[in-house]
């Protein structure tokens, strides 16, 4: 069973990392149960970090999959909060849904911060203060940013860098694939642990997923990588290649011919313009007072969704 260190968490995990935020309500709204089961199949096989997040709705999915399972299993949430109080409610809230006493890392959610340790000063001193109650072992950031993952690197308290990379640097925003793994590669270097994210670019690369998850997890200081996967098979296919098994060819013919879009609700729309503003790569426009994606832009991240007072958007 393959296992790599995270950084100096002291956490040795396998490089697959679950990601569940496809399984709930945001985008697939899975049943529990249904959830729950493909999230079992990951634990069995050896995954034993599952990603996860206050804004994703998926803390039942995985209290259900770890129910009885006599495995070590590490739980990564994040916190989107702009302040102080929401950021506590969010991690207590996490640790109630998901029957824990400490959560193994939590990150601020700073996808669209450039400078997430200024601009969420006081969300981050109220995380150092429940590392130091004991409600937190790690503390992480999660980017879309390069300038994300190097001030990530150079700040003492942060244990693990979560950040977005993929083959086409679709949703990085402000640069390369290129320099983001430069940057990358440096904070591991100064000892950050790296699971990497949206390696599939939302699903826009899952007509080549084998090479696009090949080129993200063999990149210099990637130590794991999130994969959002929505069945078995999926499961079974993922911790293969990630175990360096041979592939089932046809399995991952079948995977790869699946495709995901971005769904409005169009004719309910009312044009607040919500949806554009959470957007982290400028997909969603407004065209006759309604909100539509171009799909070609969208990394199917699902914030829109968040967004929308109307509850109009999802990722099917």
């Amino acid at each position: 069973m393959t296992r790599v260190q995270l950084g100096r968490t002291g956490l040795s995990i396998h490089p697959l990392v679950f990601g569940s935020l496809p399984l709930g309500p945001l985008q697939a709204g899975l049943t529990v149960d249904d959830g729950a089961r493909i999230i079992r199949t990951a634990v069995e096989a050896g995954v034993n970090l599952i990603d996860t997040a206050a804004l994703y709705q998926t803390y039942p999915y995985i209290r259900a999959a770890l129910d009885g399972f006599a495995g070590t299993v590490h739980i990564a949430s994040k916190t989107h909060a702009s302040d102080a109080a929401t950021a506590r409610l969010h991690v207590e809230e996490a640790l109630r849904a998901l029957g824990r006493e400490r959560l193994d890392i939590v990150h601020l959610h700073g996808a669209r911060l450039i400078d997430p340790f200024v601009e969420r000063a006081e969300v981050f001193d109220c995380l150092r203060q429940m590392q130091q109650e004991g409600k937190i072992a790690h503390l992480g950031l999660s980017t879309h940013y390069i300038v994300g993952v190097v001030k990530a690197a150079a700040e003492p308290d942060i244990a693990v860098i979560h950040p977005l990379i993929n083959r086409t640097g679709m949703g990085i925003l402000d640069g390369s694939a290129q320099q983001m793994a430069v940057a990358i590669a440096s904070a591991a270097d100064a000892g950050k642990g790296i699971y990497a994210m949206k390696a599939l670019a939302g699903g826009n690369l899952i007509s080549e997923a084998r090479a696009s998850l090949d080129y993200v997890r063999r990149l210099p200081g990637v130590q794991a990588l999130a994969v959002g996967m929505l069945s078995a098979a999926e499961v079974r296919a993922n911790v293969a290649l990630f175990d360096e098994a041979p592939a089932d060819i046809l399995a991952w013919e079948q995977l790869q011919s699946r495709r995901r879009q971005l769904k409005i609700m169009e004719q309910f729309c009312k044009g607040c313009g919500h949806c554009l503003t959470a957007c982290t790569n400028q997909a969603l426009t407004l065209k006759n007072g309604v909100a539509q994606v171009v799909a070609k832009d969208c990394i199917l991240c699902g914030y829109c969704a968040v967004a929308c007072p109307e509850f109009l958007i999802r990722v099917v």
